[in-house]
């Protein structure tokens, strides 16, 4: 069986998704290939400027790219005024299917999926086509038509979709695929032996992502310094050399220690009683899998601050809008363990660390469908 995952190297939570996709579906004996659909079936010159800009409006003009999300949360994938997007690479697109010969596709950012459901729409026989959405919220771009089925988050995810008009049948509560180490975790204990932190201190874990510099760590490494309970931290700076330098030099003398990339991110959130980060869509699914509470800050406007909502709702996390209120929260959650075992219960609801395996499952039972039929 041939499958094939349409990725997308906006962020890391796309990747992360296809990877483990990718893994779940060779663990079944299938034949994965993940392609990045803006620099294999549009333009590698077209990726990388189309990235830069995405950062670039992250960092610097966030008002901006809220607006683009807002307006396009209005629109429907199929309007004029998307500009084409959903017939982005759809030409290599539908050579790359007669070549390949998928038995599957599975989309996991919502171009992809746009540009399956455009060749479906104009008659194209294609596989059957899996979306899995990345997100803990339903945006419009995430519903193109028509798409065998949508895997999302949670059943708050799912009723939206289904209100906006997504047959009930096609809208599966799956989670968001993380990768498989987050189904096997050690206890609290031995994981922050296994890091070098005491085993029984109140473990707080910090991070922004893999581009670090778009978070406010800063902030949060000033908020963990004025803390006078006593804890330890580990902050994680992901790929910023320079951000890691000037954090380095700012926890220094202090219980905070700060890494770069990390790779090991289920054995990291293991060891935490409280993860400090902004809203990631794959950063919310890995600490959901891992069962760790959320005080979020720094969160960027459009999809992340989406997530927020859903989290705060959930009761799985605590916002902080300012420096002084995210000092008050962290004083407050270190200091409250009920604060911490509430979050932990409506966690337990959430929790998904084998999304992946259920995507697999539902994708090789299309296939079986198909091939009977």
């Amino acid at each position: 069986m041939r499958v094939l995952i349409l990725s997308a190297s906006y962020g890391s939570g796309h990747a992360e998704a296809a990877r483990s996709l990718a893994a779940a579906f060779a663990a079944r004996g299938a034949e994965p290939a993940v392609v990045d659909h803006f620099r294999d079936l549009v333009h590698p010159g077209f990726a990388s400027a189309s990235r830069a800009l995405y950062y670039w409006l992250l960092r610097w003009a966030p008002g901006v790219w809220a607006l683009g999300y807002s307006l396009g949360d209005r629109l429907e994938p199929e309007s004029p005024l998307a500009l084409g997007m959903t017939r982005l690479g759809t030409t290599r697109l539908a050579h790359l299917l007669d070549t390949m010969r998928p038995d599957a596709v599975v989309t996991v950012h919502a171009t992809p999926a746009a540009a399956m459901a455009t060749l479906a729409a104009s008659g194209r026989r294609v596989p059957p086509h899996t979306t899995a959405v990345t997100d803990f919220v339903a945006h419009s771009q995430w519903m193109p038509r028509p798409v065998d089925r949508y895997c999302v988050a949670a059943e708050e995810v799912r009723n939206e979709f289904v209100a906006r008009g997504i047959a009930p049948d096609r809208v599966v509560v799956t989670g968001v695929p993380v990768r498989p180490g987050f189904s096997r975790l050690p206890d609290p204990a031995t994981a922050r032996r296994a890091l070098g932190l005491a085993p029984l201190l109140p473990t707080v874990v910090a991070m922004a992502g893999t581009q670090g510099s778009l978070g406010r760590l800063t902030d949060v490494v000033r908020a963990l310094l004025a803390v006078e309970r006593p804890m330890q931290a580990v902050v994680v700076a992901g790929r910023d050399d320079r951000l890691r330098d000037r954090l380095t030099r700012l926890a220094a003398g202090s219980p905070l220690r700060v890494v770069g990339y990390v790779d090991d991110v289920p054995a990291l959130l293991a060891a935490a009683d409280l993860l400090v980060t902004k809203a990631g869509g794959m950063t919310l699914a890995e600490a959901t899998a891992a069962g760790v509470p959320l005080l979020l800050y720094g969160s960027l406007p459009g999809q992340e601050r989406g997530n927020e909502r859903f989290a705060s709702r959930a009761g799985i996390a605590l916002v902080a809008r300012s420096r002084r209120e995210l000092r008050r929260l962290l004083d407050r959650v270190l200091g409250d363990p009920d604060t911490i075992d509430r979050m932990q219960a409506s966690l337990r609801r959430l929790r998904r660390p084998d999304a992946a395996s259920r995507v697999v499952d539902l994708v090789l039972d299309q296939i079986a469908i198909r091939g009977d039929s």
